[in-house]
């Protein structure tokens, strides 16, 4: 372990291939000085590993190897680059010194971090799967994390990772011009601006360092013991990571990602910044399998189960991050559970166990009068499989109809709260939270409500905070002996709205 004062130094490297087994691209374009054998131009076959033409075909400068989005095989393209701007939500405007990693659809990272300029912008360049003519295949999505010093980090709190979809090319010689020789191609837009919430208080220091040198990309790294939820970050693709805001006291320091164990080591935090660097340990990983009953939901339902670890779960808001790998179905599938389950290679840990947690169109049962509707908590030893006895009832959940039912959406006045019609309901109870998770309005008592598909609840709660991101959660309830019984309730990553002022 190396824990010393550090000043922090932004990691800009480009990683080695093959760190994780969904981003088997390459990051670089390579050059080739064989002036006989030229190298592969745009739509040619080439070799995502080979450094020059004796390793195997490179592409010709400027250009990149990626995979090809059907088939085997890689092929040149023009690079590819996000970019974008990091801003105070409530100020709008640009943070400097921010962090910023691309995520792949499985949630693997495929990008080192960028840091952000004195404007707050920022640019990464990614990997993605082509066509044949070495053009960005169609349904090619990302997503983006950002943390700063004295903000809360992105995603987080209500806030979910929101998509950025590839289709919306620009090129440096002009937009809808892609493709160009020379050129970069790039998205920037709406989605690639990243509001984040000002922290409240004091906030800590800095602890940076590497999980397992190139192995440890993914790896959800926690500070644990410092307060509920634990902070946390994701190690970029070269495994190097940086946790902002740690309050003084003694921490343990954990890893988290499938097919991965990393050794904890404890710091004492104090004033100064620190650098720590985690290894990786010869523990083996769990499998851990169970089941889901899925109940009062259309045909054909089908749900997806992911491991929090119990340190990072917030109990008012009920999530928390989950490391990549540690969900069923894997390999960023579509939901497709509707019975047993199981996630390999899962690391030592207490972990709360979430299904339904997507969006789905299900939730997690919310009637506490019967089995299978509590979260469940598992501590997972490793090398030992683990069958979680309790089952858990899965039902159709509350239709978000606005704001919110689709992704985060701007509000410019108090909003009308919408959400479809329980049949079987006696009431509703409706709470907001901010995006810091303080509750900032509660309706507990709303009546229920006969001839409409919906219900409307104009929001009435404490003064709404321009640049601020809210959620509300409806939860439907049934009269009965002694105590009234939950029914269903609106979506966990839905309903989410951000007012943008008057």
């Amino acid at each position: 372990m190396k824990q010393r004062p550090s000043i922090l130094t932004p990691v800009l490297g480009r990683a080695a291939l093959g760190l994780l087994a969904s981003s088997l691209v390459s990051l670089t374009a390579c050059k080739d000085d064989d002036d006989d054998d030229p190298p592969a131009a745009t739509g040619e076959a080439c070799d995502p590993e080979a450094e020059n033409e004796e390793d195997g075909r490179v592409c010709a400068e400027g250009l990149t190897c990626d995979p090809l989005a059907e088939g085997e095989g890689s092929v040149c393209g023009t690079p590819l680059e996000l970019r974008g701007q990091v801003i105070d939500a409530l100020e709008e405007t640009g943070i400097e010194g921010a962090h910023v990693v691309a995520f792949d659809k499985t949630a693997a990272p495929i990008s080192d971090v960028a840091v952000t300029d004195a404007d707050g912008n920022y640019s990464l360049s990614v990997p993605a799967a082509r066509n044949d003519d070495g053009s960005v295949a169609a349904g090619v999505i990302f997503t983006l994390s950002a943390s700063a010093d004295d903000y809360l980090a992105y995603p987080g709190g209500v806030r979910p990772a929101f998509p950025v979809d590839a289709s919306e090319l620009m090129n440096e010689s002009g937009e809808g011009e892609t493709g160009e020789e020379g050129g970069v191609d790039f998205v920037e837009n709406a989605s690639t601006t990243i509001a984040l919430i000002p922290l409240e208080g004091d906030e800590g220091v800095t602890i940076s360092g590497t999980v397992s040198g190139e192995v440890g990309a993914g790896t959800l790294v926690v500070a644990e013991g410092l307060g509920s939820p634990a902070l946390s970050t994701v190690a970029d693709l070269s495994g190097h990571y940086t946790l902002f805001n740690v309050p003084a006291g003694s921490a343990t320091l954990r890893g988290y990602r499938a097919g991965l164990a990393v050794t904890p080591e404890s710091v004492e935090v104090m004033a100064e910044d620190l650098e720590v660097d985690l290894d990786a340990s010869e523990d083996g990983g769990a499998r851990v399998s169970g089941s889901v009953s899925i109940v009062n939901a259309p045909g054909g339902s089908a749900t997806s189960v992911v491991l929090v670890p119990a340190s990072v779960f917030d109990e008012v808001l009920e999530r928390g991050s989950v490391p990549f790998g540690l969900r069923a179905p894997g390999g960023g599938a579509q939901p497709n559970i509707g019975g047993a389950f199981e996630i390999l290679e899962v690391p030592a840990g207490t972990y709360k166990v979430l299904a339904a947690f997507e969006n789905d169109g299900l939730v997690r049962d919310p009637d506490e009068s019967i089995a299978g509707t509590d979260i469940v908590e598992i501590t997972v030893n490793a090398g030992e499989d683990l069958d979680i006895s309790e089952g858990f009832k899965v039902t159709e959940a509350l239709e978000v109809v606005s704001p919110g039912a689709e992704g985060p959406e701007t509000v410019s006045s108090a909003p009308t709260l919408t959400w479809a019609d329980d049949s079987s309901e006696d009431g509703y109870e409706l709470v907001v939270y901010d995006a810091l998770g303080n509750l900032v309005w509660e309706l507990l008592d709303v009546p229920r409500v006969t001839g409409s598909a919906h219900v409307e609840v104009l929001y009435e709660g404490t003064a709404l905070i321009p640049g601020m991101y809210y959620q509300f959660r409806a939860t439907s309830w049934k009269d009965g002996q002694p105590e009234p019984s939950r029914i269903s309730r609106t979506e966990d990553l839905k309903g989410i709205f951000v007012y943008e002022g008057p």
